[in-house]
């Protein structure tokens, strides 16, 4: 982890947005590499002046949907079995691979949209997604507009944070928890508006 830690940081330090692309890229392509740590990062940075907010969300949610088309293709080309069998090769084990699966049984392609605030299954989502061959198009509206809360929140924790942003890496769990209840709680909010605005 020590030098996953190292790695991500360097390159983002030296690269800066293409490398914050390539990372998410990874990330939404089944590899295990902590959003927590690349957003946190490049949110400090956003808090030397070294970077920008707006194009660090920009090529962080980019390279989310790369990544998460990517994976997408292995389920709706290779199929269910075929990742099954050679998953293990990028990081896709049975066990992840099943409980992406619930997920997307369960809510369907609104799965794509709420999985991205989730631990371990915003990185697999995609592939049961393939699986079931759902229209590319609303695929990848779900996937943007599902990984542009958690994008902006996390850079922006980053920034708050300052000299601390490491902490993300830390409470990355918590951290997605508490950006899915802010979520609930703003659709929550708008929602009571719209209808309450047609009510009267």
């Amino acid at each position: 982890m020590d030098t996953l830690f190292l790695f991500v940081t360097h390159s983002i330090d030296t690269w800066g947005y293409w490398a914050i692309l390539v990372g998410m890229a990874l990330e939404s392509a089944n590899i295990p590499i902590p959003s927590e740590l690349i957003f946190g990062f490049a949110g400090y940075l956003v808090y030397l002046g070294r970077l920008n907010f707006e194009p660090a969300v920009l090529f962080g949610v980019a390279g989310g949907l790369f990544g998460s088309i990517v994976s997408y293709a292995l389920g709706y080309y290779g199929g269910r079995p075929f990742v099954l069998k050679y998953g293990k090769y990028f990081f896709a084990t049975p066990s992840k691979i099943d409980l992406a699966q619930r997920w997307f049984d369960r809510y369907g392609l609104a799965a794509v949209f709420f999985a991205r605030l989730l631990p371990v299954v915003r990185t697999f989502i995609s592939l049961p997604a393939g699986f079931a061959k759902v229209n590319f198009g609303k695929f990848a509206a779900y996937t943007v507009l599902g990984s542009l809360p958690w994008t902006i929140a996390l850079i922006y924790l980053g920034v708050a944070l300052g000299e601390n942003w490491y902490l993300l890496t830390a409470y990355g769990h918590q951290a997605s928890l508490g950006v899915l209840l802010l979520l609930v709680i703003a659709l929550l909010v708008w929602w009571k508006r719209v209808v309450g605005k047609k009510n009267k």
